[in-house]
């Protein structure tokens, strides 16, 4: 009995002691924790006892990177210092803070009362939404606003990706730019997506032309998400060792590549044999995949200074411009094509069999209907010709002729089949559809309805007749491979940062044209005897190791006199254009090129040497390429890749960039 009592009281000791040592545990842990909290994360928990609170930061991705057909960058990122207003931090905002502002940064009043509007104005969870009122802070206004940011509540400077626009002019029009989202954007892309986060914000740019608005979604990423605390004054706080204290949610993903069919070179190329014309287009086509080589519009523009400090000004001042720099020449405006128009009055005519190849007219200067002359441009007349000899003296009599006994109807038909008339579909911008007229056309739009000297115009690319520079293009390509016409196309691919093909882009092939192989040999041998054989109006331009099938145009802008003019004696927008479409080689012909040489004068002597300047180089390029001898360099002169930050820039500024640096850790 005894030793049971003994064995009880020495278990109930056993269960005491482990009693006192479970709560020593708890009471060392206890201690460890308040001295953590009290001591260790002493200056975090002051921070948030004075008025603080977490505040969402948007971590903005990357956007993605534009390359040409070689994998060289012409469009890449860059740092801006920018300016932002938090509404709900911004205390004694309109009466106070925007005044200085508006002094420190040089606002004009109209800026300033745009800024106080949007102020006014945000309501609900747009008041704790950061907004930019400045962006591209110059060096002395970062300094001047990092000295000063205790005395603007609410105001914040930090870096964001912009972009840079390396070939500057040389590819404006088709990697097109971007510009501040609008009001209404934002609030669709809230109902679109309708999440909590919206893909974009306020101060946020879009693409607004050219590839930057086709691929928006490709380039643009997506944000990352973080909270950080914030004063009262909505200021970031920082610890003892000046660490923003943050807690991160979400990491941003970089927008992708998009890889052009573009060659650079060859582009740099083209704008280097421009050189003497005011304004003009020329198109490098691929006839095997319709893909482009080159697409150039002159005059153009350099995209850095829209996205730039001075956007606005700059906007205003290309808009004013009589030149029209912003418009994509080869689609956006359309012309009367000319003598180039003649191949597809010359199928018309054979296909509805009112001629043939051996068909022989005589030019005596002109074709008479009715009571009145339609003149050729060789006023003494090229005696007798047939279909080939036609084409490659560019003969007005003979195609007039063909449209007396066809009429337009059979003209509109076969320029329809070649793609005249409708948008081409590159779909990076607004294109025009050209005009194709027939009778019915005529017949509503013309007073006295259609008669049959319109046919006559017609028939020379006159009259009605209006094509986009793209579509004559691809209506050549389409005569050089036998009646494929492609869609044009200026992307192959979309890459992911890391090189991975997210998107390959295949030829597009609208409709096959019937051609028969007689009437293909047909089209190659007069447009080849119009570069290659004596007579031929691009004669004295053709290469001596290239042979190249073409037709000059010089297509009228202004009414005939009796007297023809020299082009320096005529106003200049009153003057000819200037027209040669091409491809070569004629035994395989590989590429479809089109210049047109705006006011420039006469197709022969103003557009054709820039064709075979270019045609040239293509094939020295090839020929670089298939030795690998071809250039990794970039060809086009060009600033570098502005530095992250000018080397004198005050430490406050290399903090910022730091920042951003490591928000994108991990993310490339």
């Amino acid at each position: 009995m005894r030793l049971g009592k003994h064995a009880a009281g020495k278990e109930l000791r056993v269960r005491y002691i482990a009693l006192g040592a479970f709560f020593m545990v708890g009471l060392l842990i206890l201690v460890i924790s308040l001295y953590r909290l009290m001591v260790v994360r002493h200056d975090e928990f002051l921070a948030l006892s004075q008025d603080n609170q977490w505040k969402d930061v948007r971590i903005r991705a990357p956007r993605g990177q534009i390359r040409d057909s070689r994998g060289q960058i012409v469009v890449e990122g860059r740092p801006s210092f920018n300016v932002y207003i938090t509404p709900t931090f911004c205390l004694e905002c309109i009466r106070e803070v925007l005044p200085r502002l508006a002094e420190w940064l040089r606002w004009d009043n109209a800026h300033f009362e745009k800024i106080s509007k949007q102020i006014q104005e945000a309501t609900g969870l747009l008041r704790y939404q950061a907004m930019m009122v400045s962006g591209d802070l110059a060096r002395n206004e970062l300094d001047i606003l990092n000295a000063r940011l205790q005395e603007l509540p609410g105001v914040e400077i930090e870096v964001v990706p912009q972009r840079h626009y390396r070939a500057k002019a040389l590819l404006a029009h088709l990697t097109g730019y971007m510009n501040e989202v609008t009001r209404q954007e934002l609030e669709d892309s809230r109902q679109k997506t309708r999440i909590e986060r919206p893909v974009y914000a306020p101060g946020d740019f879009i693409g607004r032309t050219g590839i930057e608005r086709a691929f928006e979604e490709e380039l643009r990423g997506v944000d990352g998400w973080k909270k950080v605390v914030v004063n009262a004054r909505g200021q970031v706080v920082r610890d003892d060792q000046n660490n923003i204290i943050e807690r991160r949610e979400a990491a941003p993903v970089p927008g992708n590549t998009v890889v052009l069919s573009l060659d650079l070179r060859l582009q740099a190329a083209v704008e280097q044999a421009f050189e003497k014309a005011e304004a003009g287009v020329a198109v490098v086509v691929d006839v095997k995949t319709g893909f482009l080589l080159a697409l150039f519009s002159k005059p153009s523009f350099d995209p850095n200074l829209i996205v730039g400090r001075q956007s606005s000004r700059v906007l205003a001042e290309l808009f004013n411009d009589p030149m029209q720099p912003m418009l994509l020449r080869a689609t956006q405006q359309h012309y009367h094509p000319g003598s180039i128009f003649k191949p597809i009055s010359l199928l018309a005519a054979l296909r509805t069999e009112v001629m043939n190849e051996h068909t022989l007219v005589n030019c005596l200067g002109g074709y008479r209907l009715g009571s009145r002359t339609w003149r050729c441009h060789k006023d003494s007349g090229h005696g007798f010709v047939n279909a080939k000899s036609a084409m490659q003296k560019s003969c007005d009599t003979y195609f007039y002729r063909a449209a007396d006994l066809m009429g337009i109807d059979a003209i509109a038909e076969e320029a329809r089949l070649f793609g005249l008339g409708q948008p081409s579909r590159l779909g990076i911008s607004s294109e025009a559809a050209g005009v194709m007229p027939d009778s019915a056309y005529h017949d509503s739009m013309t007073p006295g309805g259609y008669s049959k000297g319109m046919a006559l115009n017609t028939a020379i690319g006159q009259g009605d007749v209006n094509t986009t520079p793209l579509q004559a293009a691809m209506l050549y390509a389409a005569i050089a491979n036998k009646g494929t016409l492609f869609q044009p196309q200026l992307v192959r691919r979309v890459e992911s940062l890391d090189g991975r093909v997210l998107k390959e882009f295949s030829p597009k092939i609208v409709h096959h044209i019937p051609m028969t192989e007689k009437e293909y040999r047909l089209m190659v041998d007069s447009l080849s005897a119009v570069v290659n054989e004596t007579g031929g109006t691009a004669f004295r331009y053709r290469l001596s190791h290239i042979r190249v099938a073409g037709k000059t145009g010089t297509a009228q802008v202004a009414r005939l006199g009796k007297k023809r003019l020299k082009k320096e004696e005529i106003p200049f927008f009153q003057r000819d254009h200037a027209w040669f479409a091409a491809f070569a080689a004629v035994d395989e012909p590989e590429i479809a090129v089109l210049v047109l040489n705006e006011h420039g004068g006469h197709g022969s002597s103003d557009a054709a040497p820039i064709a075979m300047k270019i045609i040239e180089k293509y094939f020295e390029l090839k020929k670089l390429d298939e030795t690998g001898l071809g250039s990794p360099e970039f060809p086009y002169k060009t600033d570098e890749v502005p530095p992250a930050l000018p080397g004198n820039a005050s430490q406050f500024a290399q903090n910022k960039f730091s920042e951003l640096n490591k928000t994108h850790e991990g993310t490339h």
